[in-house]
């Protein structure tokens, strides 16, 4: 009995040594046939150098989709990381914001058209979460015409009220002629503009007894934001009402000239104008 089990232990090894070395041949065989595929075609005709070229750049183009569904460049701490989706097809969201309190607030969600309807209008500071370029679009959209009388601008039922898609095309058309007059991402530039048009200090009355008095105070980052963004939104409807110049040119040349802290920029001068009223209420 112990010489058959010992005569079928030594038949099972054999057999299990000659599968090994079946499988072996097979992955050898394998491989060889995959590398004489790539040098000769499926059809036995030898590749030419142009067929492997072809090859060769087909697999680096299916390796740069693969590496541009998300790209994330950062060069620095102020650098905002963002996909591969450009602003209307055109201007990427790769920018940078010098300030640091308006960091947090400035959103650049990369949206081709930045359009969400405001979904979450509901829920607090909501609006911080909202893509800049709608921001200015949502602040074009107030009622008026832009006349001044007095120091104040009347505004009545205005033509843009409602139209979010006019808005932004305007807002494309703007940004086509800043990029062709400067050669720069015109969303880069916008940011510059709200950085130096929004006022550090602001006033506000106080009631003591019977006594109003303006003081100094402090301006949050988000209301900071606001104010920029409303000058720039005023100053092109302000500057395209009776006159030559086209609305999309207006905020064109309002973006540049913010941007480079000119004070020929209504919202610079709305900025200055602000800060010396706090200075001198201190």
């Amino acid at each position: 009995m112990e010489e058959n089990e010992n005569i079928n232990k030594g038949a099972a090894a054999k057999a299990a040594s000659k599968d090994s070395k079946d499988i072996k041949n097979e992955t050898t065989t394998s491989t060889a046939n995959t590398a004489v595929e790539n040098i000769v075609g499926k059809e036995g005709k030898p590749k030419s150098d142009e067929e492997s070229v072809r090859e060769k750049e087909g697999d680096a183009k299916q390796k740069q989709r693969k590496t541009k569904r998300i790209i994330t460049e950062q060069k620095g701490d102020n650098i905002i990381k963002s996909s591969s989706m450009l602003l209307f097809n055109k201007y990427s969201y790769n920018v940078e914001v010098r300030d640091p309190s308006l960091k947090n607030y400035i959103c650049l969600k990369p949206l081709v058209y930045p359009t969400t309807f405001r979904r979450t209008s509901n829920k607090k500071f909501s609006k911080a979460n909202i893509n800049i370029v709608e921001r200015l679009a949502n602040d074009m959209q107030k009622g008026g015409t832009g006349g001044k009388i007095g120091g104040k601008v009347i505004r009545t039922k205005g033509r843009l009220q409602g139209k979010k898609i006019t808005i932004m095309r305007i807002i494309e058309k703007a940004f086509d002629i800043v990029y062709k007059q400067t050669n720069q991402n015109p969303l880069q530039l916008l940011i510059y503009a709200i950085e130096n048009s929004a006022p550090i200090e602001d006033t506000t009355r106080v009631r003591y007894g019977g006594i109003i008095s303006n003081i100094s105070v402090d301006v949050s980052a988000s209301r900071r934001l606001d104010i920029a963004l409303k000058n720039l939104a005023l100053a092109t409807i302000i500057g395209s009402f009776g006159n030559k110049k086209n609305i999309v040119d207006t905020l064109a040349n309002e973006i540049i000239l913010a941007s480079r802290n000119d004070i020929n920029s209504y919202a610079i001068k709305r900025k200055n104008e602000i800060e010396r009223m706090a200075r001198s209420a201190k």
